[in-house]
């Protein structure tokens, strides 16, 4: 069975025009990383948890701050890697600059035998249309196109 995940699209109308919250991925692999690297605020659920209330709790662990709202249900999409997608978006305001985001561990250097934690997300931007189809990984825009059809 392919892994799944869960996210929130986050957005505002500013000038008339749809922006869209992104985050990117912490830790020394993305470090150096920008266009193709963004994402949506996103994890992992098991079968026993709720798409949406994982999607709730994801975006929380990753941005520090709760969501709620209208939520607007999106088409899962299937990225390269195999792994489902489960999105919705939220009109809502943040500002990028307060985000805490959980922490993981993993061994760095590589082969070193020492631990070190790094942000799961090291920063969050507000981006217009033109601007997230250049920052976001590849395959999740569809999930900005999908929402940009609902206005």
């Amino acid at each position: 069975m392919p892994k799944k995940s869960a996210g929130i699209i986050l957005y505002r109308i500013q000038n008339d025009l749809l922006e869209i919250l992104l985050v990117h991925p912490g830790g020394p692999f993305w470090a150096k990383k920008d266009d193709g690297a963004w994402t949506i605020p996103k994890g992992e659920f098991g079968d026993d948890e709720d798409p949406l209330d994982a999607a709730k709790r994801e975006f929380e662990e990753e941005t520090g701050q709760k969501v709620s709202g209208k939520f607007i249900e999106l088409s899962p999409i299937k990225q390269k890697s195999g792994k489902l997608i489960y999105a919705w978006a939220v009109e809502g305001e943040m500002d990028p600059a307060t985000i805490k985001s959980n922490e993981f561990e993993i061994e760095w250097p590589p082969r070193s035998g020492k631990k070190k934690n790094f942000p799961e997300i090291d920063k969050a931007g507000w981006f217009n249309l033109r601007e997230a189809q250049k920052k976001i990984i590849e395959g999740q825009f569809v999930l900005i196109k999908e929402l940009e059809t609902k206005f």
